[in-house]
């Protein structure tokens, strides 16, 4: 039988692979969404993004309303958070994402498709978040936030009874876009992926929260995140035999595997690199800026924007909003993205 950490390890491994295989299939991306969706190249990607995230909503609350779960020790339900540091890093996280062309999760199934120029993107995230977190730059992050410290009500009421009713709205909102007029289903490979990816999400929080839970030694609550556990991985890779690999290291690992061996499979591994020292720059600065934003949001686009948001936390409306808006500034700048 396996011991609770067991599960998490496995579990993790397993909930990478799922991922890495649906997202070298479908393209799985918010910034390819947004992307072409702002340059009316379509809806297909953003309607997947939305439907993954109505069905991490729906799966969540519902495993919460059945007892099952408890998100109040998840890091997205922190009764306080900075109201500073959360939509700011969001907006660095968005720039970031796009400049490099994809978020840290993309970086990873690019990776596994044989792009080279996704290696230096997570380098450079996986370092500039750890430096953020718990490196040189961790001490000027506890002091801002400390300053910025905020604890929300939400008109008057509890919170939770509040983003009920507003989360309600929300997933409304979100199937009304995803299926108005048949939008998601003239894309099957785009509605799965969305469907599937969402999934993954509550499986994630199920094999945290409810497989590995033990009294004696709790597992931290969580699910598809990036950021963080793409600085573990680096770290696990330079002292393995000083620490063990989470929940988080273990998808990184699974991810990676999982776009690999899909890529394989549909003869798609291609080696690919940088065309300019401009080019490498950009993902230089992209993967700096999204380990750093990641940091300060608490999560990337998958980890607040999917996780976070399937908790109905506002510090991950915040962030969500933050990188919405620092993707949108980053189509702004004066360079044509390349993948």
């Amino acid at each position: 039988m396996l011991t609770p950490a067991e599960i998490v390890l496995w579990g993790g491994l397993a909930i990478g692979l799922l991922f890495g295989a649906v997202g070298q299939a479908s393209g799985f991306c918010l910034h390819r969404g947004l992307h072409d969706a702002w340059t009316k190249q379509g809806l297909a990607k953003l309607r997947s993004v939305a439907l993954a995230l109505a069905v991490a909503i729906l799966g969540t609350q519902a495993a919460v309303a059945w007892g099952m779960l408890d998100l109040s020790s998840a890091i997205y339900t922190t009764p306080t958070f900075s109201w500073l540091l959360v939509p700011l890093g969001g907006v660095l996280f968005g720039l970031g994402m796009t400049l490099a062309n994809g978020c840290g999760a993309r970086a990873l199934v690019l990776l596994g498709e044989g792009n080279l120029r996704s290696l230096v993107v997570l380098l450079c995230l996986g370092l500039a978040g750890y430096a953020t977190l718990t490196g040189v730059l961790a001490p000027l992050r506890q002091l801002v936030a400390e300053l910025t410290s905020w604890s929300p009500g939400v008109w008057g009421l509890p919170v939770t009874t509040a983003y009920q009713i507003v989360a309600g709205l929300g997933v409304l909102a979100l199937l009304v876009f995803v299926f108005w007029r048949g939008g998601v289903w003239r894309h099957p490979k785009d509605a799965v992926a969305g469907v599937l990816i969402g999934a993954l999400v509550v499986a994630g929080w199920i094999v945290t929260g409810v497989l590995a839970a033990d009294d004696f030694d709790p597992a931290p609550l969580a699910s598809l995140t990036f950021v963080a556990p793409i600085g573990e991985s680096l770290q696990y890779l330079m002292i393995a035999t000083g620490m063990s690999l989470g929940f988080g290291g273990a998808v990184v690992f699974g991810t990676l595997a999982g776009s690999l061996a899909t890529a394989l499979l549909r003869r798609e591994f291609t080696w690919r690199s940088f065309d300019s020292p401009r080019h490498m720059l950009r993902s230089i600065f992209g993967g700096v800026a999204m380990g750093v934003g990641g940091a300060l949001a608490l999560g990337c686009s998958i980890g607040q924007g999917l996780t976070g948001m399937s908790t109905l936390a506002l510090c991950s409306v915040l962030a969500t909003a933050g990188i919405v808006l620092g993707a949108r500034l980053g189509l702004l700048l004066p360079y044509r993205a390349q993948a």
